[in-house]
C-alpha cells in the first residue's frame, strides 16, 4: 500500500479526500503542513501551504472557476484547482499524480481490498493465477505483484501464449540448441531462462497445446527446463504468474487444459471483476488515462463522468481507453462533455447478424450460407470490440488462433 501525507488544512477544506484516497489503495496520514518530513515523503497540501512544499508534493486550491492542472516543473509542485462540481475527478487526479508507476489505478473499496491481498501474495514466492475478462487489467496486476516481490532486481517478462507461433512455442519458452531444427542457426536461451531470478508472466495460458502443458508442468515442479535439442535439463529460478480470460476450471472440465497443471498454477488465485462491477474504478482509471495523454490534461465534466459510470463496459478498461481517446479528438469544447463520449450500445446477438445474411443472400447452397454467416459474425465481433482480437474471439467463443484463420480467409476472399 502506498503512503501519502495529507495536511489538516486539506482535510478541513475537502473532507471526502481521505476516504477517496483510502479506496485508491493509499495509507493516509493526517498531519500539520509544518511537520518535519522524510526526504521521499509526498504530501497533499493547500495552495496557501506552498512554503512547506517540495517538488514531490501536490497543492490543491478550491475555486469557483474552471478546473486546471499545472504539472510539477522547475522544482515547483503540481497544482490542482477545482470547484465542488469537479471534486470527484479532482480526487481521482490527485490519486493518479501520487500513485507509484507499478500500482494499478483503483478507486473502488473492493478493488482496494483485492490490492491489499495481492500485496500479501506478492511477498511470497507462490505461483499466481489471475483470471478475469479481457481488459480487466491482468497484466497490470502481474506487474504489481513483481514490483512488490523480492525479485525486482531481475526481469519481469510478459508473454502472450496466444501470440506464440504453435510450431515455435516450445523453443521460445524453453530455448533451443544450435541446429536442433531447421533454421536454428544459433542457440537461444528461451523465455524461462531470460526471466531467471525474476518473474515470467504467461498471459492467455489456456492457449497452450496439451503437449506443451505437460512440459510446462515439469518445469514448474522440477525448477528446470529442457531446451529443444538438449540432453540435460537446465535449472531455472522463476516465479510464474499465469493469466486467463476464460474460466480455467471449465477448460479442465472440457478436457482442453490439464487438471494437474491447473492445480499447480492455482496456488494463489486472484479474480479480477468486470469494470461494470467496480464503478469506483471507472473515474480512477479515466484520470490515469487522461493524465498519460500527450496533450495537456482535458477535464471531463460531471455529466461525462456520470455517463461513464452508467455504461456496462463489455470491453472493460480497453473500451474505456478507446472512448476517452475518441472524446479527446472529437470533443466540441475545451472539456470532455457527455455528448463527446461516443459509447456504443449493447452488442447485437450474433443470431440477428446471421438472420440478415439469410434474408439478403441470393439462393445458394446451405454450406455457403453457413460459411458466409460465420465470416459476417467475425466482422460484427471485431466492430463491437473496436478491432481487439482477443475480445472478439471471446465474444465468438473461439480461440485467437481460430480467429486468425478466419481473418486470413477473409483477406483471401477480398483479394
Amino acid at each position: 500500500m502506498s503512503s501519502l501525507d495529507v495536511s489538516r488544512g486539506v482535510c478541513a477544506l475537502v473532507p471526502g479526500l481521505q476516504h477517496w484516497l483510502e479506496n485508491a489503495f493509499f495509507s493516509v496520514r493526517i498531519l500539520d503542513a509544518q511537520n518535519p518530513r522524510e526526504r521521499d515523503d509526498r504530501r497533499v497540501l493547500l495552495a496557501t501551504e506552498i512554503g512547506y512544499a517540495t517538488h514531490r508534493d501536490i497543492l490543491i486550491n478550491l475555486i469557483d472557476g474552471e478546473p486546471s492542472l499545472v504539472p510539477a516543473a522547475n522544482g515547483l509542485p503540481a497544482r490542482v484547482a477545482f470547484g465542488l462540481e469537479d471534486m470527484g475527478f479532482a480526487f481521482a487526479l490527485i490519486a493518479a499524480l501520487a500513485r507509484p508507476a507499478a500500482v494499478p489505478a483503483v478507486g473502488d473499496a473492493a478493488s482496494a481490498r483485492l490490492m491489499k491481498l495481492a500485496g500479501r501474495v506478492a511477498r511470497s514466492d507462490a505461483t499466481v493465477l489471475i483470471q478475469g475478462d479481457t481488459g480487466t487489467g491482468k497484466e497490470g496486476m502481474a506487474r504489481f505483484l513483481h514490483a512488490q516481490s523480492g525479485r525486482t532486481n531481475h526481469d519481469f517478462i510478459a508473454v502472450n501464449c496466444a501470440a506464440l507461433p504453435e510450431t515455435m512455442m516450445e523453443a521460445m519458452l524453453f530455448g533451443h540448441k544450435k541446429g536442433s531444427f531447421t533454421g536454428a542457426n544459433n542457440a537461444s536461451e528461451g523465455l524461462f531462462l531470460a526471466a531467471d531470478g525474476g518473474t515470467l508472466f504467461l498471459d492467455e495460458i489456456a492457449e497452450l497445446p496439451l503437449a506443451l502443458q505437460a512440459k510446462l508442468l515439469r518445469a514448474l515442479q522440477e525448477g528446470e527446463v529442457l531446451p529443444v535439442g538438449a540432453t540435460h535439463p537446465v535449472p531455472v529460478n522463476v516465479r510464474i504468474i499465469a493469466a486467463c480470460n476464460r474460466n480455467l476450471a471449465a477448460e479442465v472440465a472440457a478436457g482442453r487444459f490439464r487438471e494437474d497443471l491447473y492445480w499447480r498454477l492455482n496456488v494463489m488465485p486472484l479474480e479480477l471483476r468486470p469494470l461494470a462491477e467496480r464503478p469506483g474504478d471507472v473515474t480512477a482509471i479515466a484520470a490515469a488515462m487522461l493524465l498519460r495523454s500527450p496533450e495537456a490534461l482535458i477535464w471531463p465534466t460531471a455529466a461525462a463522468l456520470a455517463k461513464l459510470a452508467a455504461h456496462s463496459w463489455p470491453g472493460n478498461a480497453r473500451e474505456l481507453g478507446n472512448v476517452l481517446q475518441r472524446a479527446i479528438v472529437l470533443r466540441d469544447g475545451d472539456r470532455i462533455d457527455a455528448d463527446d463520449l461516443h459509447i456504443t450500445g449493447a452488442p447485437q446477438p450474433l443470431r440477428v447478424v446471421q438472420a440478415q445474411v439469410l434474408e439478403t443472400a441470393q439462393p445458394i447452397r446451405l454450406r455457403d450460407v453457413a460459411h458466409h454467416s460465420k465470416l459476417e459474425a467475425v466482422r460484427a465481433a471485431l466492430r463491437e470490440t473496436d478491432g481487439h482480437r482477443a475480445a472478439a474471439a471471446r465474444k465468438l467463443g473461439i480461440s485467437e488462433r481460430t480467429l486468425r484463420y478466419r481473418l486470413a480467409e477473409m483477406r483471401e476472399l477480398a483479394a
